[in-house]
C-alpha cells in the first residue's frame, strides 16, 4: 500500500472497505459498506481481482499506522471504523468470536444481556398505552390492524408517506440543518423500510408494500429513516464532515462499526425530535387518519413507539441466546413472550437472525436507543441532536 499523502490513504480507505463489501457479499454475509463516494473507485474494486481477508487486514493495520489526522475525535473515530473492518475480515479468514466480542470490537458496545425487568416494564407501558381488553399481545395485533391503510387507498402510500417527509422536513426546519435542496423520493418495495443516500442532497426512502402499512406508525418510520434521520443524517455529515471538512473517510458507511449504533439511536429518536409528545399523533389523526375513516380508540401512540423501542432488547438478547448455542424452538418462543411477535414476525426474525453480520448488527438498535436516551435527557435536547449529526460521535464518546 502507497500512501504519501491525505487524498492516497482516503483513496486506500475507501478502497478496502469495498474490498471487505466484496467479500462478504461473496460470503453471503454483506452488504454491509454503504458508499457514496467516486464511481468510479466503485468500480475499480469490482473489477480487479478478489482480495482474500488477509489483504484487507494488513490493510486496516497499514491505514491505522499511517492515519491523516492528529489524536483527537477524527483519529479515534477512524481507528473504531479501521478495528471494525479488520474484525469482520478476521471472521472471513476462520476466526470465530463470540457474540459479545464481536460487539464490542465491531459496535463499541458491551454486549451483554438486558435485564428482562426492562421489557416487564416495557409491556406495562404498552398495557397501558393500548385500548383495553384481551391479551397484550392479541391487544397490540389489534392495534396494529386498526390502524392499516385501508385496502381501497393503498394506492395513495406513496403520496402519504411524501407528505410525510414534507412534515417532518418543516417541523424541523429552524433546528435541524437539512439542506434546502435535498430531494428525498418515496419507492415501494417488498424489503424492510428503509432511507437510502445516494450522494449530495438526493434519497429514497423505501417502504415495505408487501403487508398493509400501519398508518400510526407513518411518522416513526418517516422520521427513522429520512428526515431527521438515516437520510437527513448521511445528508448532513457529507455536508458538514466530508465538505466542509475534508473527512472523504465519512462517504464509506460500515454498518457493523460504533457510527451505526449512533446511527440506529438517531432513528429510533428522530420521531421525537420531529414531533415532541403528543404532535404526531394529532397531526395524523386531523391529516391522514380521520380523512381516511379511521376513527381515534384512545391510544397514546408515543408510548406505545416509546416501548416497542425498549423491546429492541429483546432482539439483542435473542441474538446473543442464539450465539451461545440456543435452538430456534428457544429463541422464537423467547421473541414471542418479549417481544409479542406473531408467527409470521417471528419466522422472519429468526431468518433475519441467521447470520452473524445480522445477528450482530441487531443490538445496534438495542444500544443507541439506550445510548441516546441517556444522553439527549437534558433540557436542550435538540442541541445534543444536532451534534449527533455533525459531529463524528462514537458510543464511547456518549458515556
Amino acid at each position: 500500500m502507497d500512501i504519501t499523502s491525505t487524498a492516497d490513504w482516503q483513496r486506500s480507505y475507501a478502497d478496502t472497505a469495498l474490498r471487505l463489501d466484496r467479500l462478504l457479499q461473496e460470503s453471503g454475509l454483506g452488504p454491509v459498506v454503504l458508499y457514496s463516494g467516486p464511481e468510479e473507485w466503485r468500480t475499480a474494486v469490482e473489477i480487479e481481482k478478489v482480495a482474500g481477508p488477509a489483504r484487507v487486514i494488513d490493510d486496516c493495520r497499514a491505514l491505522r499506522e499511517s492515519l491523516p489526522s492528529p489524536p483527537g475525535v477524527r483519529h479515534r473515530f477512524i481507528r473504531a471504523q479501521l478495528q471494525a473492518m479488520e474484525t469482520l475480515a478476521s471472521t472471513l479468514d476462520g476466526k470465530r468470536l463470540p457474540l459479545p466480542e464481536l460487539a464490542d470490537r465491531c459496535l463499541g458496545v458491551d454486549g451483554t444481556p438486558t435485564d428482562e425487568a426492562r421489557f416487564e416494564a416495557a409491556h406495562a407501558q404498552l398495557d397501558a398505552a393500548l385500548p383495553r381488553g384481551g391479551a397484550l399481545v392479541d391487544r397490540l395485533r389489534a392495534w396494529q390492524n386498526a390502524h392499516a391503510l385501508p385496502e381501497q387507498h393503498r394506492d395513495r402510500l406513496p403520496e402519504l408517506v411524501a407528505s410525510a417527509v414534507a412534515e417532518t422536513r418543516e417541523r424541523v426546519r429552524d433546528r435541524i440543518p437539512f439542506p434546502d435542496d435535498a430531494s428525498i423520493d418515496v419507492v415501494l418495495d417488498p424489503g424492510p423500510h428503509r432511507g437510502h443516500h445516494h450522494s449530495g442532497p438526493h434519497g429514497t426512502v423505501f417502504i415495505n408494500n408487501s403487508q398493509p402499512f400501519n398508518l400510526a406508525d407513518l411518522i416513526y418510520v418517516v422520521a427513522h429513516e429520512a428526515c431527521p434521520g438515516h437520510i437527513a443524517e448521511s445528508m448532513i455529515k457529507e455536508q458538514h464532515l466530508v465538505e466542509q471538512r475534508g473527512m472523504a473517510e465519512h462517504r464509506v458507511r460500515l454498518m457493523l462499526s460504533p457510527a451505526f449504533v449512533i446511527s440506529e439511536g438517531i432513528g429510533l429518536h428522530a420521531p421525537g425530535i420531529a414531533f415532541p409528545g403528543d404532535t404526531a399523533q394529532a397531526w395524523l389523526t386531523d391529516r391522514v387518519l380521520g380523512p381516511l375513516g379511521i376513527p381515534a380508540d384512545g391510544s397514546d401512540f408515543a408510548a406505545i413507539h416509546a416501548a416497542r423501542n425498549e423491546l429492541w432488547g429483546v432482539w439483542s438478547n435473542a441474538a446473543l441466546m442464539k450465539d451461545a448455542g440456543a435452538s430456534a424452538v428457544e429463541v422464537a418462543s423467547y421473541l414471542r413472550r418479549w417481544a409479542l411477535l406473531s408467527e409470521p414476525e417471528v419466522e422472519w426474525a429468526l431468518s433475519f437472525l441467521s447470520t452473524s453480520a445480522m445477528n450482530a448488527y441487531v443490538l445496534s438498535y438495542h444500544h443507541g436507543w439506550q445510548l441516546l436516551s441517556a444522553w439527549l435527557d437534558v433540557p436542550d435536547a435538540t442541541s445534543r441532536f444536532r451534534r449527533l449529526l455533525t459531529e463524528p460521535l462514537l458510543p464511547a464518546d456518549l458515556g
